[in-house]
């Protein structure tokens, strides 16, 4: 399951290309480890701790809610079943206000029905208590990654967004044509503008962008628009 679950972010892959931003999601990861029950929030932390990850335990959902910040990266380890506000309802309300963080999914007893739900919602993947320690300590760090991953993108998308901001409304018809491989003669022909005109754009169009190539262009609008 988290196999599919890494893969599916492929397709918008950027982090290794253009230097969008100054910064990377370089904050220390932080599991957040959610449920009711006392024993998993003492043995929980204290084995994530074992191998120097940074723990947050909370009671309730709520209780995470309140100090959950969506803008560093970690994951969270969330028990199904809780008074008040389910780990489920946890999960749709995370969905509904646009706040991004792979969810592992813990359980007593699966409930396949209740599991192939959260997974069709995005968790990263369903545990049965008792786990094996070590394939949680290897599905918790496998999470993490993609924690870090899915920062980087969304602060190189930022990155690209604010550029293009930047770009005047006729800038951005030049543009849209540069991005398709079309020379200066032939957008000009193309828009009844002459072709210092056209030039003259893409200069500015460069510099606002902050590329020193066409191809960088069209990586940096092809990002803009990535929301996979």
């Amino acid at each position: 399951m988290a196999e599919r679950q890494m893969t599916s972010i492929k397709s918008c892959h950027a982090l290794s290309l253009l230097p969008l931003v100054q910064g990377s999601a370089t904050a220390e990861p932080v599991v957040y480890v959610v449920d009711d029950d006392h024993a998993i929030r003492a043995s929980l932390p204290s084995l994530l701790e074992s191998v120097h990850l940074t723990v947050k335990a909370f009671a309730s959902a709520h209780a995470f809610l309140e100090q959950f910040d969506p803008t560093q990266p970690g994951c969270l380890l969330l028990d199904v079943r809780m008074p008040g506000m389910s780990g489920l309802e946890l999960q749709e309300k995370l969905l509904d206000e646009g706040r991004v963080i792979p969810i592992i999914f813990i359980s007593c007893y699966v409930d396949w029905p209740m599991a192939v739900r959260a997974m069709r919602k995005g968790a990263f993947d369903f545990l049965e208590k008792p786990f094996n320690d070590q394939h949680l300590l290897d599905t918790t760090q496998e999470a993490l990654r993609l924690s870090v991953h899915l920062r980087n993108r969304q602060i190189l998308r930022d990155g690209a967004v604010a550029r293009l901001a930047k770009i005047s409304e006729r800038e951005r018809v030049v543009m849209d044509w540069m991005v398709t491989g079309k020379r200066s003669k032939e957008i000009a022909a193309l828009l009844g503008l002459s072709t210092k005109t056209v030039e003259t754009h893409r200069a500015n169009i460069m510099v606002k962008m902050e590329v020193k190539s066409v191809a960088e262009l069209v990586h940096l609008v092809w990002l803009s628009e990535c929301t996979g």
